[in-house]
C-alpha cells in the first residue's frame, strides 16, 4: 500500500479514532489502527472489541491495500512532522515508511487479517436526525447513568424509538434523567436499546454541532454514522426498567428558579460536604428559598436565595452534587422544580421536553 496525504488530515483521523484504543491488552493487535487504502481514499480503524471507530481521510493512493500500524506511536509521529505532505508506504511483511520533507521513519506493524472485524449483518431500520440533536440528548442524560455492575442494565442508555419520538433514558436508581425529540419512527420500526456509558462518552467526544446523523440497531450491536465517521458499539443484553413508574404523576408545590443561582449556590454550600453522601437542605418559604450543609467535623453552609413562591414551607434535602448535574447541562436560564413533601421524589422540569426525577435523601 502506498499512499500521500497531508499532516492535518492524517493527524485529525488518527485523533478520531485512537481514543478507544487498548494499550493494556493482552491482544497486541487492538494497540493497533487498521489503514485501507483504496480509491476513494483512506480509512483508519481501531477497536477494544465493544467499540469500533472508522473514519476516511483524504489521500491519493497509489497502491492499494491494508494493513496495521501501532496507533499511538503512529499519532505521536505524525504530530511532530513538519506541515508539509506525507508520504506512507507499508510493505507485504506490514513495515511502514514514513516521510515528511526531511524526517523519515521505519515501523513495524501487524497484519491487517489478525484485526477483528467491525459489524456484521444488514439492519432492518435506520433512524435519521441531527447529530447535534443527539449529542445535546446524551449531554443532558448519561451523566445519571449507573456504574454499579451489579446492575448492567444501568449501565448505559436507553434509547427508545417509540410513538414518532426518541426518548433517551439514563437512571442509577437513585435519580432519572430523561429527554425527549421528535423523528420519524414508522410502527414497525419501534424498539429500544441500551447503549452503554463508554460508547456514549466517545460520541459526546466525536459528535459535532449540526449534520445528518443515521443509526442503525442490529441483533446485538448498533451502528451511528455520521461526518465520514462510523462507531459501532455492541449493546447491552437485557430489559430496562419501567422507568415510567418513578415519575411522579403530580406534585403539590411547583416554583420557578433561576437556573444560574441555584447551580451557583448548590455549589458553595457543597465546599463543605466531606462526601456524596452528604444531604443539601432545601427549606422553601415565602419568596425565599434556604440552601444549608451541616457536616460534622467538617461545618456548615447556608446560602438564600429570593424568588416568586406563595406555597406551604416546605423542607426537602437532595444529594448536591446529584443536584447540580443536570443544572450544569442545561442551557436554560429557568428550571422549574416541583415537589411534594419531604419524603417524595422531586422532580426538575425546564422549557425543553426534559424531566430529571431526584428522590430525597433523610436528614436528622
Amino acid at each position: 500500500m502506498k499512499f500521500n496525504t497531508n499532516k492535518t488530515s492524517l493527524l485529525n483521523g488518527l485523533q478520531t479514532v485512537q481514543n478507544v484504543v487498548n494499550l493494556r491488552s493482552t491482544l497486541p493487535i487492538l494497540a493497533n489502527v487498521l489503514i485501507v487504502g483504496d480509491k476513494n481514499g483512506v480509512s483508519l480503524t481501531t477497536t477494544d472489541l465493544d467499540v469500533s471507530v472508522r473514519c476516511r481521510i483524504e489521500a491519493e493512493v497509489s497502491k492499494t491495500g491494508g494493513s496495521t500500524q501501532p496507533a499511538r506511536r503512529l499519532f505521536n509521529i505524525v504530530r511532530e512532522l513538519p506541515d508539509s505532505p506525507v508520504r506512507i508506504e507499508i510493505d507485504d511483511k506490514d513495515m511502514a515508511t514514513v516521510e515528511s520533507d526531511a524526517s523519515f521513519f521505519r515501523i513495524v506493524g501487524l497484519s491487517k487479517d489478525e484485526f477483528p472485524p467491525m459489524a456484521a449483518g444488514e439492519a432492518k431500520y435506520a433512524y435519521h436526525l441531527d447529530e447535534g440533536v443527539f449529542r445535546e440528548m446524551l449531554r443532558k442524560t448519561a451523566y445519571a447513568a449507573s456504574t454499579d455492575e451489579s446492575r448492567p442494565t444501568l449501565n448505559g442508555v436507553l434509547l427508545s424509538f417509540k410513538g414518532g419520538k426518541l426518548t433517551v433514558v439514563a437512571t442509577d436508581g437513585r435519580r432519572l434523567a430523561l429527554v425527549e425529540h421528535e423523528v420519524d419512527v414508522p410502527k414497525e420500526a419501534e424498539g429500544e436499546i441500551i447503549v452503554p456509558t463508554k460508547t456514549v462518552s466517545e460520541l459526546l467526544r466525536l459528535l459535532r454541532e449540526a449534520g445528518p446523523l443515521t443509526i442503525q440497531p442490529l441483533e446485538k450491536q448498533v451502528t451511528f454514522e455520521f461526518n465520514d465517521i462510523v462507531v459501532v458499539s455492541k449493546l447491552i443484553e437485557g430489559t430496562y426498567p419501567n422507568y415510567s413508574q418513578v415519575i411522579p404523576a403530580q406534585c403539590e408545590e411547583r416554583v420557578t428558579i433561576a437556573r444560574e443561582a441555584l447551580l451557583t449556590a448548590l455549589r458553595r454550600v457543597s465546599l463543605v460536604t466531606a462526601d456524596r453522601s452528604n444531604a443539601a437542605k432545601l427549606t422553601f418559604e415565602k419568596n425565599n428559598l434556604t440552601i444549608s450543609v451541616l457536616t460534622p467535623d467538617v461545618g456548615e453552609a447556608r446560602e438564600t436565595l429570593p424568588l416568586k413562591y406563595g406555597g406551604k414551607e416546605i423542607s426537602v434535602a437532595f444529594n448536591p452534587d446529584f443536584m447540580m448535574d443536570p443544572l450544569r447541562n442545561l442551557t436554560t436560564d429557568e428550571v422549574a422544580l416541583e415537589l411534594t413533601d419531604e419524603l417524595s421524589p422531586g422532580v426538575i422540569k425546564c422549557e425543553i421536553a426534559f424531566l430529571y426525577v431526584l428522590m430525597p435523601m433523610r436528614i436528622t
